[in-house]
């Protein structure tokens, strides 16, 4: 069994999604971060940056329960562990990781800052509106190119899409139009028609 804890963000629900695609046998405890509550000492005994998503492995190949925060690390370990979504050698492996690597290092942390700036800031700062928006729009725009040629990110269908898929699913947070990213587009609707993204990206299941 694996423990789940997560809110319902782009990077819970890439692990969520995961897990799904995986048929694995997990548990959910939602984090309310909107309450602060990704600051409790028990939850940062897991995770001890104070973030989500984390998860308990109860039964890893060998040994003790292992404990793993960062959504990139967990869908490594997830992926090695079912042997799914990863391959375990040659350049199809790396070529994964590196777009697994562009959502971790940009897409994400650029998308966040144009819903940050967008939607939560306490005035509008147009320098950071338009950095960001320019930023966003830029890798939108190296996302397109990679799957004009290709149907999924990488090779195949692997957590390079599992990770990025969440993110593009709020789209309309950065005020992207999908329409002007064709294949970013095609890609977007052939993730979303998947039964366990459909699943994956429905959890935490709140009331």
């Amino acid at each position: 069994m694996i423990d789940l804890y997560t809110w319902g963000t782009p990077n819970g629900r890439k692990v969520s999604i995961m897990l799904e695609e995986l048929g694995a046998a997990y548990q959910t405890t939602t984090i309310n971060i909107g309450k602060d509550e990704q600051y409790k000492d028990e939850f940062i005994a897991i995770s001890p940056n104070n973030k989500i998503p984390a998860i308990v492995d109860h039964d890893p190949k060998g040994g003790e329960p292992v404990k793993l925060f960062e959504s990139g690390a967990i869908l490594i370990y997830l992926a090695e562990k079912f042997e799914k979504f990863l391959s375990l050698d040659g350049p199809e492996r790396y070529a994964t990781i590196q777009w697994l690597m562009f959502q971790m290092a940009g897409a994400g942390p650029i998308f966040g800052q144009v819903h940050h700036f967008l939607r939560a800031a306490p005035e509008p700062v147009p320098y950071a509106i338009n950095r960001f928006g320019k930023e966003t729009a830029r890798l939108y725009g190296v996302l397109d190119r990679q799957l004009s040629t290709k149907e999924f990110i990488s090779e195949k269908y692997s957590i390079a899409d599992i990770a990025t898929f969440p993110w593009v699913a709020r789209h309309e947070w950065h005020k992207i139009e999908l329409a002007d990213y064709p294949n970013v587009s095609r890609w977007y609707e052939l993730i979303a028609s998947r039964e366990a993204v459909k699943k994956g990206m429905a959890v935490p299941f709140l009331n």
